[in-house]
């Protein structure tokens, strides 16, 4: 591994977003699940959750919105809900353009078992492929119109049909520091303005793209005025503040209740076969993070297990070092999405380093592809000129 410092009882590094060390280098994520085990009255959380469901139940045409994905998180979310509390709820699913073949079975599965109304909802694609090259400009990560996507659309629904609360899945707590366990965390403007949309609002995505592009095509970006949320009388809340949140436990339980099933994903270990099946540019996302800060989700997922004791620091160590620093061969396929050679895809993400992780190309090694990769939808990607032009503007706003 490289010799980034990293918590001296997990495995983040230094470049991980958020990440404070105390005096013993532990990190506060690790000294935040001691938050969560030790002082949170979660017998406490559990009513507060109780009473904030029959606060809404049955005083419109849906009780909550629940946004879902497929994967585990929402999944469990869903499933929860509906066993605990047998509501009616509102699925809202927003298809960012890369769902897994196995992910959509899951769904499909899961909606039918539970009995729930769901919508769906699929983007602009031509507008979708220059929103994933302008973030991955501006930022070194081509997900913005996912992150914004999925957090703010489900808002815009809860407004047209008039559900005033929304139910979200784990908290940002349990992966980063943005929020603590001892803070209440809505899933409000302000935590969509503090990360999710990586600092740029869907206005500057208008100015950066140009004139070619309709304002209306990035309503479903942007977030919703508050004062009509707040006629709503809206909630929008995490699930896990209000029960513990594990992952391993939770995915263990909708593969036995729900036949919900894990899938390979590029560079992750098969144990963790529950973690990240949604989307088939994964490996790329997880490329992009590992040549910016070092690391990437082996990482992060050997940490969850060494904070919950299931497994020796030194065991993760051996995970990272295994499957961490390999090209995933969907890169060939988003390369062909937005219209970049791998030269230019390398220099771009370079440009994003977090000091003081410095990157190594020669270092890198081959990945394997997935069982499904020959299933993957190769979409018409962005012209070679379409993509020149977008990188020259960028460029020249930039001075570089």
């Amino acid at each position: 591994m490289e010799t980034l410092k990293r918590c001296t009882k997990c495995l983040l590094p230094e470049t991980h977003e958020t990440i404070t060390f105390d005096e013993k280098g532990v990190c506060n994520v690790c000294n935040g699940l001691e938050i969560k085990n030790k002082k949170i009255n979660w017998d406490e959380k559990k009513r507060e959750f109780d009473e904030l469901i029959n606060l809404y139940r049955g005083k419109n045409d849906y009780d909550c919105i629940v946004p879902f994905s497929g994967g585990k998180d929402s999944t469990w979310t869903l499933y929860y809900l509906m066993k605990e509390y047998k509501i009616k709820p509102l699925v809202v699913r927003f298809d960012h353009g890369f769902l897994r073949p196995g992910l959509n079975k899951n769904a499909q599965n899961t909606f039918k078992t539970l009995g729930v109304d769901v919508l769906n909802f699929s983007p602009n694609w031509h507008l979708v492929r220059k929103l994933m090259l302008q973030s991955l400009l501006e930022k070194g990560d081509f997900c913005w119109h996912c992150h914004t996507g999925i957090f703010s659309y489900p808002m815009w629904i809860a407004l047209r049909y008039q559900v005033p609360l929304i139910i979200w899945g784990e908290p940002s707590a349990e992966y980063t520091a943005y929020y603590s366990y001892e803070q209440e965390e809505e899933v409000d403007e302000k935590r969509f303005n503090r990360y999710v949309n990586l600092g740029i609002s869907s206005d500057d995505m208008l100015i950066r793209l140009g004139e070619d592009i309709d304002e209306r095509d990035l309503k479903p970006y942007s977030y919703p005025p508050l004062k009509e949320l707040r006629r709503l009388n809206y909630r929008s809340v995490c699930l896990g503040s209000y029960i513990p949140w594990d992952v391993k436990k939770q995915s263990e339980i909708i593969s036995k209740e729900l036949n919900w099933k894990g899938d390979q994903v590029e560079n992750v270990p098969e144990i963790y076969s529950y973690e990240k099946i949604e989307c088939y540019m994964q490996g790329v996302r997880d490329y992009l993070k590992y040549i910016k800060r070092g690391y990437t989700r082996p990482t992060h997922l050997a940490s969850i297990d060494v904070r919950n004791k299931r497994m020796k620091r030194v065991e993760g160590v051996k995970i990272i070092e295994e499957y961490e620093g390999k090209r995933p061969p969907s890169l060939d396929i988003f390369l062909e999405y937005v219209g970049l050679e791998e030269k230019e895809f390398i220099e771009i993400a370079m440009s994003h380093e977090v000091s003081p992780h410095k990157h190594d190309q020669q270092a890198i090694r081959e990945g394997r592809k997935t069982h499904d990769f020959d299933e993957w939808n190769r979409k018409a990607g962005l012209s070679r000129n379409e993509s020149l032009n977008q990188v020259k503007r960028w460029k020249e706003r930039n001075k570089f």
